[in-house]
């Protein structure tokens, strides 16, 4: 055996014959416990980076300590292939995205591999294969006739100058990222789903799914956004229109003063036409549009408006109140009009006070009779409280006041109860061309129609390329587009959109049940033998729309016959990200760790291990140069060991006895070794906390040295003990740094994958700790006694024994010049 951990040499030659044996394949198996364990499946960008080598380790720990537990374990890997990063890389290396892609594809499975993960690659496949996406063709026809899949007019970032649609990532202070020419909101046909459809069961599992971090639930229910509230009409003064507003708040109408609409409202143009602010608003509302609805959102945006030339009426008041359009109004929150209470909302005080409009105070504190003079505050009352200057419903608390208000304005027609929500439908339509088709058609005789399933897959065309301004080629390529009617068979148009890329992500981990399948998108028994995913990993930054769509796409699916489970992931793991010198790595930063680099430089095992001991799975890691140096030392000293002590432990039969049987420091190793193996099987098991659990294997290494060095040689258990605790190191590691450890395991002499045996399990004898008697002196006479467990650290025993109260007797206001601990029998304070 090589005196050195050459880690290079052994990671590669048993990848080699993990592959060779086909040794993580795995079929279903009524007679064992499944457990199918999934890493949301990466973006083929090129590399791997070091998220994605922490995000795997996690798993594939997992994977194998379940594997060895008796689990049937699903850990399968592929590509989130579609999408826009591979038009960009067409665009700047004049590559075709699909070869971009495969290309990146070969070499990340490369770098995957070189890690060791233990993947089933027999499940592997790309969403961008004809053979993936037919079968998400087939569902949005099914949802389409299910009523789930429907077309309207939305508003799109539009280039003028590229002619292009763009991602929101796309636009970059209002300018298009290629041209840097301004950006505005067009309106035009895009596909939707009706995830609205499943708004209340999407919000009402959120609740029942108790493997899953509440943070991301959290996020969930808000990004659902369930309100309890009120509409109310105000007519438009001078036409035969109004203006409905959603509002939580109906307590305190009488305090509206104004009213604000979003740019994209359709009243504006009929409000501001024939008068003077005619022109100046529809200027206000193409500069609005051309703001990104991430920054319309934002608190810090400068809040501007434009006053339409109208008014609208306040019901409860009679009060002409002027109506403005408000840039950060948007139409996709509640009816896109917002009723301007300045006294009783932040945003609408600082829009009154920047364009002196009225103030009117409507809600007193419930705490208070003080009404505070409008022209004196400084900030809006927000909270509820009770009502004033409110008419007939003065003296009200602002609950009573909702429901007595909304009722009031019921009666006449102008109100009503409502439930809104935030979520909205997902619209799916993407004007670009690396993305699966939609499989529609448009003929003039028979209208919107969908593609025959016979027909399937509508294959998307590799022989095209992007257009000079990035756009995409499928609605100028005669060769794609005309097509017959499937219907009357006359000429049509088909579809040129395609599908959103996080379609192909919301339904994957079925396929990932039986990908061999080609005559139907699941095999009903092997998905119902794994399905649903007992555990997903993935990153906080997919708490919302990934989490969300897939929860959502499984609902659909169910109800459409193809499964029978409600929820797509039992357990959801939130990975922290991976920094350095304090910030998320980034080329921008020049803060980037190549993984490859790092398993040149360590070996895999090293690079493993430091992603797993640097933080527990849900903290980010803070990457440090030393601490990967520190994983690579323990590593030699795991192998130092082993080789320095190899003809003796190869000799030596595993000990079997029990602990009674053992004296000294060999009982102190037995006990170590079980006591490691309940700690190890505890932080992976319940906790996930591997950090702690590889601490623990380092204490045991640690004794394995001090044992070797203390024991008696002579004694027949030596050895016996000796190869017993280190065969247990060698299995509690091996999920770990599975190349070391199965090296160490073949040169122990032992036979078969450590993938395939069983998991250690502890003596409960062994793992029972004793109590010892601690005397506690004071300069050298005894003043206390105290009994603690047997393996109280040193530093503990100092601890306990200077805060017992009769020792404070003995030390207060004296000088403690040291602390003696003799260990298990003394300690003493000595004071001056």
């Amino acid at each position: 055996m090589e005196p050195k951990y050459h880690p290079h040499a052994i990671e590669e030659k048993w990848q080699k014959i993990w592959e060779e044996e086909d040794l993580f394949r795995v079929m279903e198996d009524p007679s064992k416990k499944k457990f199918y364990l999934l890493e949301m499946f990466p973006y083929p960008s090129g590399r791997i980076h070091m998220g994605h080598v922490r995000n795997y380790s996690i798993g594939d720990v997992v994977a194998r300590f379940l594997r060895m537990n008796g689990y049937n374990v699903l850990h399968p890997m592929g590509w989130d292939a579609f999408g826009m990063p591979a038009e960009n890389a067409a665009i700047k290396a004049k590559i075709h995205p699909a070869k971009w892609t495969y290309d990146n594809i070969a070499y990340m499975k490369t770098q995957l591999k070189r890690l060791g993960f233990s993947y089933d690659w027999s499940r592997e496949f790309a969403t961008c294969d004809p053979e993936y996406y037919k079968w998400e063709q087939l569902f949005f026809i099914k949802m389409f006739e299910k009523g789930l899949v429907y077309r309207k007019k939305a508003y799109v970032n539009w280039c003028e100058h590229c002619q292009t649609v763009l991602a929101n990532e796309q636009v970059e202070g209002g300018a298009c990222w290629r041209c840097e020419r301004p950006v505005v909101q067009k309106e035009m046909e895009q596909w939707f789903f009706k995830i609205t459809d499943y708004v209340e069961e999407l919000l009402d599992y959120t609740y029942k799914l108790d493997g899953w971090p509440e943070k991301v639930l959290v996020m969930q229910r808000n990004w659902i956004g369930k309100s309890h509230g009120s509409e109310i009409d105000f007519p438009v003064d001078g036409l035969d229109e109004k203006v409905t507003v959603f509002t939580t708040r109906a307590d305190t109408l009488f305090g509206a003063t104004f009213m604000s609409l979003a740019p994209e409202h359709p009243l504006v143009p009929i409000l501001c036409r024939g008068t003077e602010q005619e022109q100046k608003v529809l200027d206000f509302v193409e500069e609005a549009k051309r703001l990104k609805r991430s920054d319309r959102m934002e608190e810090i945006l400068e809040k501007e408006g434009i006053f339409t030339g109208r008014y609208c009426i306040n019901p409860v008041t009679g009060d002409k109140m002027p109506i403005f359009v408000a840039n950060f109004v948007l139409m996709e929150y509640g009816t896109g009009a917002v009723m301007a209470v300045p006294a009783h909302d932040q945003r609408d005080f600082e829009f009154a006070r920047k364009y002196d409009l009225p103030v009117k105070v409507v809600v007193r504190p419930a705490d208070s009779d003080h009404i505070p003079d409008p022209s004196e505050l400084t900030e809006a009352f927000e909270e509820e409280g009770i009502l004033v200057n409110s008419g007939q419903f003065d003296g009200l608390t602002s609950k009573e006041a909702k429901k007595a208000i909304t009722e009031h304005l019921a009666e006449r027609g102008m109100a009503r109860f409502k439930v809104q929500y935030r979520l909205r439908d997902w619209g799916i339509s993407r004007q670009r061309y690396w993305g699966a088709p939609i499989p529609v058609v448009y003929c003039d005789n028979c209208g919107t129609v969908p593609v025959p399933e016979k027909d399937l897959p509508v294959v998307l065309p590799l022989d095209l390329e992007l257009l000079p301004n990035g756009g995409s080629p499928l609605p100028v390529s005669e060769s794609f587009y005309k097509t017959n009617c499937p219907k009357c068979g006359k000429p049509a148009r088909r579809e040129t959109d395609t599908m959103d890329t996080f379609v192909e992500s919301s339904w994957y981990f079925i396929r990932f049940a039986c990908a061999d399948e080609n005559t139907r998108p699941f095999d009903p028994d092997r998905v119902n033998y794994w399905l649903p995913v007992d555990q997903y990993i993935g990153g906080i930054e997919h708490a919302v729309l990934h989490l969300l769509y897939s929860r959502f796409f499984v609902k659909a699916l169910r109800d459409m016959g193809y499964i029978s489970f409600d929820e797509p992931f039992t357990r959801l793991l939130t990975q922290g990200m991976v920094i350095k010198d304090g910030a998320k790595m980034s080329k921008s930063k020049g803060n980037v760790v190549d993984p490859d680099d790092m398993v040149q430089a360590y070996g895999a095992d090293t690079v493993r291990l430091f992603c797993l001991f640097a933080a527990p799975p849900e903290k980010d890691l803070e990457w440090s140069d030393q601490g990967i140096e520190g994983a690579y030392r323990f590593l030699g000293r795991v192998w130092r060991f082993v080789a320095e002590n190899i003809d003796n432990l190869r000799n030596a039969a595993t000990y079997s006895g029990k602990i009674s049987e053992l004296k000294g420091p060999l009982a102190d190793l037995f006990r170590k070794t079980h006591q490691t193996i309940k700690k190890v099987t505890e932080d992976i098991k319940e906790r996930y906390h591997f950090n702690t659990a590889i601490a623990a294997t380092m204490e045991l290494v640690n004794m394995l040295y001090q044992t070797r060095d203390r024991a008696d040689e002579k004694d027949e258990s030596f050895w016996p003990v000796m190869r017993h605790a280190v065969e247990n190191l060698i299995l509690l590691l091996s999920p770990m740094v599975p190349h070391i450890t199965e090296e160490l395991w073949h040169q122990l002499g032992n036979s078969g994958r450590l993938f395939n045996m069983p998991w250690p399990s502890y003596d409960e004898e062994a793992v029972k700790v004793e109590d010892l008697l601690i005397v506690v002196q004071v300069n050298g006479k005894v003043r206390d006694k105290m009994t603690v467990p047997a393996d109280t650290p040193d530093s503990e025993l100092e601890k306990l024994a200077l805060e017992r109260d009769r020792i404070k007797q003995f030390t207060e206001g004296k000088t403690i010049r040291k602390v003696v601990v003799v260990p298990k029998k003394l300690v003493n304070v000595v004071v001056g």
